[in-house]
């Protein structure tokens, strides 16, 4: 498995884990006003990031662009996560956090669109 694989599937899965750790809190405190924030650590810090690095993991590929897609990615999520949990609790000056976040994870897609459409002009493994 290459390593970037793995390096996605790390953030990953420290995603996930303190997606679940959060819904139990909310759960347990029966305050859901940071949902919005909550789903977007789920989908797209659990759910986008796995996939990514099953698509990798598969590709058998890595590589500069892989590492530029795990970073805008992986970094998007770690500054638009918090400052929509920050925004969503009234503070205004989050958003542009928030903005910096989504610009960094769209970059990140972009990046993963390109490696996708790439793969069209390798030839199939046997």
């Amino acid at each position: 498995m290459p390593r970037v694989s793995l390096a996605f599937f790390t953030a990953a899965t420290l995603c996930g884990m303190a997606g679940m750790v959060w819904g139990a809190m909310m759960g347990a405190s029966e305050d859901f006003s940071l949902s919005p924030a909550h789903a977007h650590l789920n989908l797209v810090g659990w759910a986008t990031l796995a996939l990514m690095g099953i698509f990798y993991a598969l590709a058998r590929s890595g590589g500069r662009l892989a590492w530029a897609n795990f970073a805008l990615s992986a970094g998007g999520v770690a500054v638009m996560v918090p400052s929509l949990a920050l925004y969503l609790q009234g503070s205004k000056p989050a958003a542009t956090g928030l903005q910096i976040g989504t610009v960094l994870v769209i970059l990140g897609m972009l990046v993963f669109l390109v490696t996708v459409l790439s793969r069209w002009t390798k030839p199939a493994a046997a």
